[in-house]
């Protein structure tokens, strides 16, 4: 059951559109009310009768009144929900038996929706300068094509002309001879532009288009709720003595900061495993075991898994089956998601370091473009448009067309300091795990916040952080898989062990859309699937 709040004032005023902001309440006709009927003049500080009405509203059947307390699912109930919903639940009680909440723990949660509502607006307002980022990067990718284009023509022209001013001739069929052949040289090089070039530039601008949808999207998520957020913060100021109001408004407020908290990527809900499986990847031709460096989850469910050893990336469907896979030029490390149906691989050995993307197309792998890297690649991350990438001392920033930004940070103290990465849903806070035990977090700038060390964690070379901000880890020699709080400061829980069959994880992935963390390891075929709750 979601709880939804009502608007206020003209909703054109809004800064959504009139039917995104219809979808985001029930009860129609209250949004058509004027702020001068939520708070009546007579009663000063005091919510209205029609305010009033509307606290007590159930949002699942909005005829119905407010009149019971759901423990097992902490959610406020009318008589039919009790009925259709709660019926099976061990513990539901009357609102009017818990009306021990006091006007001043409105207070506190007053203050708690102000600093929401001041990180959403900062999220928005980065949000938005990601859309701006990833425009301009895509025209710059263009000009640059375009200017090699060009630099390529000058060069063949010259060329020629250099040819010729050495051959002296008398005859007229020189001259032909060189416009000819500066023609085809044209044409050669305009063929190869519209062959390669633009395919990169399409590549290129349909991964612009699909995470540009979803940065907006989420920024259309962050006014709904600021707007959720801004009604209830005035909302709590006026509700007075009223106890039974108190505790309905303290309910609901708390049900949209959890919202709030979640797109923030601050969610503390603590995983609980619920099952186990074990699924095979290796294929026929396979004559050694798997050596699982990478996992990524598409949206639908498809999952990409690396494989080290074979050099070759395999496509997995639902039930977990190999329906295809993409062999390598080199040793693929890692892989992560960069639109609904493309990722990006990090592809590294001795003499080459390059980003090489590849799209799935109707149960096949396809290769798209790629770009060269100056150091070594162990791991990428990607945050709409910007792409994180360590080296095994630094972690690096490029953009979606590879060009380098910034190294962010480095440590030079051993090897594997900077090993793997993972970015915060919001994008500012980035996890590193170092080969000693530890996972550090840093901050948007690369400034460090806070290391968490845990000897459980020896050689923690899985990292993946969820989209709602929690972040899993696993230790490759004691064979842990942990849930680590979004601060990186503490554990929240061990969610796996040797005694679940945990053998040698190299790798930690989380799959949204059936609720189960993957497990991939090292010389071993299986891949192991937790279904959380």
């Amino acid at each position: 059951m979601k709880h939804r709040t009502c608007g206020r004032g003209d909703i054109k005023k809004w800064p959504v559109s009139k039917e995104d902001a219809s979808l985001l309440h029930k009860g129609g006709d209250f949004l058509s009310n004027t702020e001068d009927d939520f708070l009546s003049k007579e009663e000063g500080n005091f919510l209205s009768k029609e305010l009033e009405d509307f606290l007590w509203k159930c949002d699942e059947h909005v005829d119905k009144k407010l009149s019971q307390f759901c423990h097992d699912h902490s959610q406020l109930c009318c008589s039919d929900c009790v009925v259709k919903i709660h019926s099976q639940c061990s513990k539901v009680t009357p609102i009017n038996e818990l009306t021990d909440m006091q006007p001043t723990h409105l207070q506190g949660l007053s203050v708690e929706l102000e600093t929401v509502l001041g990180e959403i607006k900062s999220l928005q307002i980065s949000q938005e300068l990601s859309v701006q980022a990833l425009l301009r990067t895509y025209k710059e990718h263009g000009a640059v094509m375009i200017e090699q284009m060009r630099g390529n023509l000058n060069f063949n022209i010259d060329d020629i002309d250099e040819c010729g001013n050495s051959y002296v001739s008398t005859s007229g069929g020189h001259e032909q001879y060189l416009k000819e052949e500066m023609c085809r040289s044209v044409l050669f090089i305009l063929n190869e532009y519209d062959n390669i070039t633009v395919k990169e530039l399409n590549e290129m601008r349909d991964e612009v288009i699909s995470i540009k949808g979803s940065i907006t999207s989420s920024i259309h998520k962050c006014t709904s709720l600021h707007n959720d957020l801004s009604h209830f913060h005035e909302f709590v100021q006026k509700i007075g003595d009223n106890k039974e109001l108190c505790l309905i408004a303290s309910i609901k407020c708390k049900h949209i900061i959890q919202q709030a908290l979640t797109l923030l990527g601050k969610s503390g809900k603590v995983f609980n495993v619920q099952s186990i499986t074990k699924h095979n990847v290796r294929i026929p031709s396979d004559k050694d075991l798997c050596y699982i460096n990478g996992i990524c989850v598409l949206p639908d469910g498809q999952v990409l898994v690396v494989d080290w050893d074979k050099k070759n990336v395999n496509l997995l469907n639902q039930q977990y089956q190999v329906v295809s896979h993409w062999d390598v030029n080199a040793r693929p490390l890692h892989i992560c998601l960069i639109t609904p149906s493309e990722v990006a691989v990090a592809v590294n050995t001795s003499n080459i370091h390059e980003i090489q993307f590849i799209t799935v197309n109707q149960g096949k792998l396809v290769s798209g473009r790629k770009f060269q890297l100056q150091h070594e690649c162990t791991c990428i991350t990607h945050h709409q448009g910007d792409l994180f990438v360590t080296s095994g001392q630094e972690l690096y920033k490029y953009s979606l067309n590879g060009k380098l930004i910034c190294r962010l940070y480095q440590d030079r103290s051993a090897d594997w300091t900077v090993y793997k990465c993972a970015v915060s849903p919001t994008g500012d806070r980035l996890y590193i795990t170092n080969y000693w035990n530890k996972l550090h977090t840093l901050a948007r700038d690369g400034t460090l916040l806070a290391t968490y060390t845990d000897p459980a964690l020896e050689y923690p070379w899985g990292l993946h952080v969820t989209p709602a901000g929690q972040v899993l880890v696993c230790g490759y020699s004691l064979a842990t898989v942990q849930q680590v709080g979004w601060e990186g400061e503490s554990k929240l829980a061990t969610l796996a062990t040797q005694e679940d069959g945990v053998r040698s994880p190299w790798l930690v992935c989380y799959s949204s859309t059936t609720s189960s963390i993957i497990v991939g390891q090292k010389w071993v075929d299986n891949i192991l699937v937790f279904r959380v709750e």
